[in-house]
């Protein structure tokens, strides 16, 4: 069943940002932000967890979860640390994935011919 339902939510993320492109004529780049924000305000609300914990992947996966990353990551630190945890925790959850982007978009550059 959590196969099941990691797709349903995630399919329901996905849906939402296509809606957002097809019927609110949201650029991507627009779509992509906003879906970033609703994923730490819900995180902020307490509300992103128990999805993880409802729909695993298919709630850690799409872009929401980066938001969820970042205020997670600062709101730990910032009971850890004080308020100088809210930049390194925001920098110590998200590194590993903004890393790895770059290294594969850097890899990607590389190989592969843009055709404009």
């Amino acid at each position: 069943m959590s196969f099941f339902w990691a797709f349903v939510v995630g399919g329901a993320i996905c849906v939402l940002g296509q809606l957002m492109m097809d019927v609110g004529k949201l650029t991507p780049a627009h779509t992509m932000s906003t879906l970033v924000v609703l994923g730490a305000i819900a995180d902020g609300c307490n509300l992103y967890e128990p999805l993880i914990a409802f729909a695993g992947a298919g709630a850690t996966v799409p872009i929401t979860s980066f938001g969820n990353a970042l205020v997670h990551g600062a709101l730990e630190e910032l009971h850890k640390e004080g308020y100088i945890g809210i930049i390194t925790g925001i920098f110590k959850v998200t590194s590993a994935g903004i890393s790895a982007a770059i290294i594969f978009a850097f890899l990607a550059a590389l190989f592969v011919k843009p055709k404009g």
